[in-house]
């Protein structure tokens, strides 16, 4: 028995920590707990959210968890299995929650923990799809979170919490990639700081989207004629306007608390590549987090990250979230 206990106490987090996760330690006496929450089959959310968080915590010190939906089956990571991703537990003492989520239909125990979560007003950070995070049995006790609810929720968590559903796809989906320009007046927002507008740059499209009056705008997303940034703005209609592609919000949760929320539709494994994008999340999170935003932080890719390209399928088979690590 006294070995065990011995054996405990040099394990890693790595090495105790259970397999259906992984997560990486924080600096200093109490650092901020954030949680990423990955789970869509397109974008390749199983591998940006192990980057960003291996950033957050090695760069920046946040103590970080990543989520997967896992295959019960045989514990393997599978965007397909809409119906579990474990360990949402982690939100019980999380100060901030990322999501990159796309049409989950989860267990009301998983659920639960997420809505727990938005109801205490703590801040979230939305990438992508995360728009149509949920799309709910009608039996759920949480069928109003539905991307297309028009209950409680009408357009759902995507509407109601973060400003948006699903609308459309305003871009050419895969031939016509997304600029950011800043909103007008926005340049001294602290979560573009160390930015300059035109550096943000992606190959997802620009999603169309139509934000209540509440929301900031703060990038707008040029519709580029095809999937390098030197390519032209399309010309008409689709760039005048432009989309809003970054914006925030403050939204009062059940609880009464205010809660900061940042939603980008851009965010898919490719657009981490950008380093202008990725320190917009680094940013992101220090402000959702009601930390001093540094005047240039530290964004490097941590190790190798040559992430897949965006497409239906196209997750790495037999892949355990250790492998990710």
């Amino acid at each position: 028995m006294q070995f065990l206990v011995l054996v405990a106490l040099f394990l890693t987090p790595q090495q105790s920590e259970k397999a259906d996760r992984i997560s990486y330690p924080g600096k200093g006496d109490s650092p901020a707990k954030v949680v990423l929450i990955a789970g869509d089959e397109e974008y390749r959310s199983e591998e940006a959210l192990p980057q960003l968080a291996k950033i957050l915590s090695r760069q920046h010190g946040f103590q970080t968890v990543v989520l997967f939906p896992i295959d019960p089956k045989n514990g393997t990571i599978n965007p397909n299995v809409n119906n579990n991703i474990p360990g949402t537990e982690e939100l019980r003492n999380a100060d901030l929650m990322i999501l990159a989520l796309r049409f989950r239909n989860l267990p009301d125990g998983q659920m639960k923990e997420i809505a727990d979560f938005v109801a205490s007003g703590r801040p979230i950070l939305a990438l992508r799809t995360s728009t149509h995070a949920f799309n709910m049995s009608k039996e759920s006790k949480f069928a109003s979170w539905s991307w297309n609810s028009s209950g409680r929720w009408k357009g759902g968590f995507g509407k109601e919490i973060l400003g948006e559903t699903w609308v459309s796809h305003h871009g050419h989906h895969g031939k016509e990639s997304t600029l950011g320009l800043f909103g007008p007046g926005k340049e001294a927002h602290p979560v573009l700081r160390g930015i300059k507008t035109g550096e943000i740059w992606g190959p997802t499209d620009v999603y169309g989207v139509n934000l209540p009056k509440d929301a900031e705008t703060l990038v707008l997303g040029q519709v580029l004629s095809g999937m390098t940034k030197e390519t032209k703005p399309v010309e008409g209609a689709k760039n005048e306007p432009m989309m809003p592609v970054v914006w925030t919000r403050a939204v009062k949760s059940s609880s009464g608390k205010i809660a900061k929320v940042l939603t980008t539709t851009m965010g898919a494994s490719q657009d981490l590549e950008n380093e202008a994008f990725r320190r917009l999340l680094v940013n992101g999170t220090y402000w959702a987090l009601d930390k001093e935003v540094p005047d240039s932080v530290r964004v490097d890719i941590e190790g190798e990250y040559k992430p897949s390209k965006f497409s239906f399928n196209g997750f790495i088979r037999e892949k355990k979230p250790s492998d990710y690590r």
